[in-house]
């Protein structure tokens, strides 16, 4: 099966962007006038108005630049809910980043909608590509659809337009619109806690114990990937090198002198834990690095190890997302 990995010399500049990991994720609203059954953003985000650069809340327009620097990301993709709704926000984070960045850094927008000329003229010059998304009932009368209008306009205004939906049944059909599109990009259909309710009311089950992919939704694609302009972005793929690589390129410029940077680019180092918020001795001496918050002392994980016996106090190794991120795993030393 054709999927992202491999050569790239055929996929949209957005998608070479998210296999080096170097696209950061601008979530500007999480409401949306569609109702997809398939619909896989998290309670927290749906249907609210805040906006996350990746995984951080974002207050100010200081923290959509700091979060881009952070993963040294060459651009962003805009995404929702549906981005029209917030328009202004848009333009206004695309504006900032280009300037910020400069004009080379590449921009893609997803949109439910099918956008007329007066909603993608606001965004010429900031948004390179746009991804439409549309719904599974249209696909059989595509080129009827204001999809197709929609299209025409993008091209005949400058930008990249594609197509990108889920592996579902009747994707076949978007064979028609083909001829039209810079690319049609096909994603393995994902269980998440949103949408696990309707999975299970259609039949669908897991593939397997190890990734989000739906069962069969890989096969859906299959008649599509004769086409150079498909591709297909499994789940797999998604979790083991868009994500890692992402996380590869923060770790790469937050990681402390003492942090262990793996290869799935989470960090690792130790922690010990003072029974009496007094420094021992052997770390008074400033020979190694280390990093003391309150009755917390964190350093390089081996250090730890090697000293544990000289150390009281609790002590284990720590690995987590880098800048902060969640912990993945706490081991007793």
């Amino acid at each position: 099966m054709s999927e992202i990995t491999g050569s790239t010399s055929r996929l949209a500049r957005g998608c070479v962007l998210c296999y080096e990991g170097a696209k950061m994720v601008l979530f500007v609203t999480g409401r949306c006038g569609r109702d997809c059954w398939y619909c896989p953003i998290s309670e927290k985000r749906r249907n609210g108005d805040l906006v996350y650069a990746n995984d951080r809340v974002v207050t100010s327009p200081d923290d959509i630049i700091e979060e881009a620097e952070m993963m040294s990301a060459l651009g962003s993709s805009i995404t929702g809910g549906e981005p029209f709704l917030v328009l202004d926000v848009v333009v206004n984070a695309c504006r900032l980043l280009k300037e910020h960045f400069g004009p080379d850094h590449h921009i893609h927008l997803y949109t439910g909608i099918a956008p007329t000329e007066k909603q993608l003229l606001p965004l010429r010059g900031l948004v390179d590509e746009i991804r439409l998304h549309p719904p599974q009932e249209v696909w059989g009368r595509i080129l009827d659809s204001p999809y197709a209008r929609s299209v025409e306009t993008a091209r005949r205004l400058g930008f990249s337009i594609g197509i990108e939906v889920p592996s579902l049944p009747g994707i076949e059909a978007l064979r028609a619109i083909l001829p039209d599109l810079d690319f049609l990009n096909i994603n393995e259909l994902e269980w998440s806690e949103t949408n696990a309710e309707a999975m299970r009311l259609r039949g669908l089950d897991l593939e397997d114990g190890l990734h989000n992919a739906v069962g069969g939704a890989a096969a859906l694609a299959e008649p599509l990937l004769d086409d150079p302009k498909v591709h297909f972005c499994s789940s797999g793929f998604k979790d083991s090198v868009q994500l890692r690589e992402r996380l590869r390129r923060i770790a790469g410029n937050t990681a402390r002198p003492f942090d262990e940077i793996t290869e799935d680019g989470t960090i690792v180092y130790g922690l010990l834990e003072l029974e009496d918020d007094v420094l021992p001795p052997v770390l008074r001496e400033h020979i190694y690095d280390i990093e003391v918050s309150g009755d917390k002392v964190e350093m390089a994980w081996w250090v730890l190890a090697e000293l544990k016996d000289e150390l009281p106090g609790k002590k284990s190794v720590i690995e987590r997302y880098p800048n902060g991120g969640i912990i993945l795993e706490v081991t007793p030393l």
